[in-house]
């Protein structure tokens, strides 16, 4: 009897394997399932897998008719307990199932599971490549878009279509404050502020989702847009569509909405670079027709005034600058020579230049280059600029064969006078405040006298106030060193040398204020 079992059960092992040659993973189970239901002498079972929601049927063979899902009250049915797995059947007469098919029925549920994994896997696997593939063409897409307000649309219209959303919004981070910028298919919220912990919360993927983003959404997606760990923004979308109408979003969905924010991040941060490229070129070609303006209002050629030698030169800090030099021809041949140095540097002191410049040539039209010429030009200055910019001005009047000479200094730096004879160097002080400081200054004139071989150097500030690299500065003493060595000099080699002499003061610091020197030598 003992032989006749064993032959029994190798024809029934036989017989299954059989069955699972070329079958199906289905076919496999329900063949096992058939076997218990023939070894057990019951009408028909069913085979129940654990899922999400609990153990819900698989498949089911013969009769009687079984539920959907495993039922707590069993009434004349029977349950037989497997590893995640339930078999719902009637009392087999035996009293239990046979162990040797169970055993079978539990191996194939086993490998049946782990099919199915693998098939999710090589889904997956192809899902993500395809995913890949359209992160791909969408970054091509938005990265050749480099206006912004097309680019914001673009990135929307991707999203949207990415993720089968109804709803989107775009926020950037700008002062501080997530502002909106550009919605599809609804309205969003104007303004998030990034401490809000709610909002935190969504993007972290660690709290229930927040609708005031897209208010009147079911469900809420948002992910950050960062470069390079820095918070730009904030793309938010809403509703994904489904059979059924909306639906929530899947882990997978952020995972591709962060991959393409990741995408969006740089064809903003390039859009936004483009834009600083094309602003900066746009301001540096103002700069240079500002420059190449101001650059106008000095002298193109030095002007003849028998008796003397003149030079000037004029160099800014920055592309335009305070600082002005003119010669301008007065009355019966003679000449006035004017250094200005208004308060400041860049744009602002150039715009008053060109104020400066204007009042004094329609002025000296009017008046001589006296006292009321300077109380004239302050009203102009006081009317027309802030209450924070002066000028200091300093006028020569210089006639021709003369040596006497005629000056008004409106606060500016005393000019130096180097006597031919013994080196000697005089200072040419103010008698005034600086134009555009008071209401109602008033201005007079003083005279000097120039002998044959002497020298007048007229500076602006940038020049005594050169910093050295331990903030000591050039000085009055200094140029009045160079101006003495040289007082026997063609003008031009002594204005190189002064330049020359501040730079090597300097160290190779940059130019920290606008330069200016105008001389002038009794021939």
């Amino acid at each position: 009897m003992a032989n006749s079992a064993a032959v029994d059960t190798e024809d029934a092992w036989a017989d299954l394997l059989r069955q699972a040659e070329g079958a199906s993973d289905r076919t496999l189970l329900e063949n096992l399932l058939r076997a218990v239901c023939e070894g057990a002498s019951v009408s028909g079972a069913a085979l129940y897998l654990e899922g999400d929601s609990g153990f819900e049927r698989h498949l089911a063979v013969g009769r009687p008719e079984f539920p959907e899902r495993l039922p707590e009250e069993l009434g004349e049915l029977v349950v037989t307990e497997l590893p995640r797995a339930r078999i719902l059947h009637p009392a087999p007469a035996t009293g239990k199932l046979p162990g040797m098919v169970l055993v079978a029925l539990a191996s194939g549920i086993q490998v049946y599971r782990l099919r199915q994994q693998l098939k999710r896997r090589h889904f997956e696997v192809a899902y993500r490549g395809v995913e890949l593939e359209a992160l791909y063409d969408v970054g091509l897409a938005i990265a050749s878009t480099l206006e912004l307000q097309e680019l914001y649309e673009e990135i929307l219209l991707r999203a949207v279509s990415l993720l089968d959303a109804r709803r989107a919004a775009l926020y950037t981070l700008d002062d501080g404050v997530y502002r909106l910028h550009q919605t599809f298919g609804g309205a969003a919220l104007e303004e998030v502020d990034p401490e809000d912990p709610r909002l935190r919360a969504i993007l972290q993927a660690k709290g229930p989702e927040d609708q005031r983003l897209l208010p009147g959404a079911e469900h809420v997606l948002a992910v950050p847009i960062e470069v390079e760990g820095s918070s730009r923004g904030i793309l938010a979308m809403g509703d994904k569509e489904s059979r059924h109408g909306v639906g929530p979003f899947a882990e997978a969905d952020r995972r591709t909405l962060s991959l393409f924010a990741n995408q969006a991040a740089l064809a903003l941060e390039n859009a936004r670079l483009h834009r600083q490229a094309l602003e900066k070129e746009r301001l540096e070609r103002e700069l240079d027709l500002a420059s190449d303006i101001q650059r106008r209002l000095l002298p193109t050629t030095l002007p003849d005034l028998p008796g003397f030698e003149i030079d000037g030169w004029s160099r800014p800090a920055r592309h335009v600058g305070g600082d002005l030099y003119d010669m301008v021809p007065l009355e019966e041949g003679s000449l006035g020579l004017i250094v200005a140095d208004v308060s400041g540097k860049g744009m602002p002191a150039a715009l008053l230049v060109s104020t400066l410049s204007s009042g004094l040539r329609l002025l000296l039209d009017h008046m001589g280059a006296g006292p009321t010429l300077l109380e004239r030009l302050n009203r102009h200055i006081l009317e027309s600029s802030g209450s924070n910019r002066f000028i200091t001005f300093f006028l020569v009047h210089a006639r021709p064969n003369s040596g006497d000479l005629g000056y008004l200094n409106a606060g500016h730096n005393p000019a130096i006078l180097i006597r031919a004879a013994d080196g000697r160097a005089e200072e040419l002080s103010p008698c005034g405040l600086p134009l555009g400081m008071l209401p109602g200054s008033t201005y007079r004139t003083r005279t000097a006298r120039m002998e044959h071989g002497d020298l007048l150097c007229i500076f602006s500030d940038g020049i005594t106030e050169c910093p050295a690299p331990d903030d000591e500065e050039f000085g009055n003493d200094r140029l009045a060193a160079v101006l003495r060595e040289l007082r026997e000099e063609p003008l031009p080699e002594i204005v190189k040398a002064i330049d020359q002499a501040t730079a090597d003061f300097a160290c190779g610091r940059p130019q920290a204020d606008d330069q200016t020197v105008v001389l002038l030598r009794r021939s």
